[in-house]
């Protein structure tokens, strides 16, 4: 698992949960795993990415030791699902301030549109192998 692609999340974000709920689903190769940003790893692992965590409004994908964040990490998430979700990959030729501007909209209203949970989701059982604490 150290090796796949870490997807670090709001965990108390209802959009969020349903996004990664969404991957799981699709990602039929088993390439994905996943933090919420409210735990212990991301709180270990971030800080070497010079991440504040004052300022995430964000998912962030660590793909090969880099780090990507808004449009660009969704993209790069999308390029690896299963079906016709790679084709979303073709908005990576957008520019990135334009891709983001729109990233961050529905960042800023997250909560507001979709809902906000008192606690982070807690995965199944069968799915725990993919999360980091």
């Amino acid at each position: 698992m150290a090796h796949n692609p870490i997807i670090f999340f709001d965990g108390v974000c209802n959009l969020c949960n349903t996004s990664v709920q969404f991957v799981i689903k699709h990602d039929k190769a088993n390439l994905f795993s996943f933090s919420a940003l409210q735990g212990n790893y991301a709180k270990k692992v971030l800080p070497g990415f010079n991440v504040d965590f004052d300022k995430i409004n964000s998912i962030l994908l660590i793909e090969n030791n880099k780090l990507y964040t808004k449009s660009s990490a969704a993209l790069r998430v999308a390029k690896k699902l299963n079906g016709l979700l790679p084709i979303l990959y073709v908005f990576i030729l957008v520019p990135k301030f334009i891709r983001d501007w729109i990233y961050d909209i529905i960042a800023k209203n997250r909560y507001k549109w979709w809902g906000k949970q008192e606690s982070c989701w807690v995965p199944t059982p069968d799915l725990k192998s993919k999360f980091y604490d």
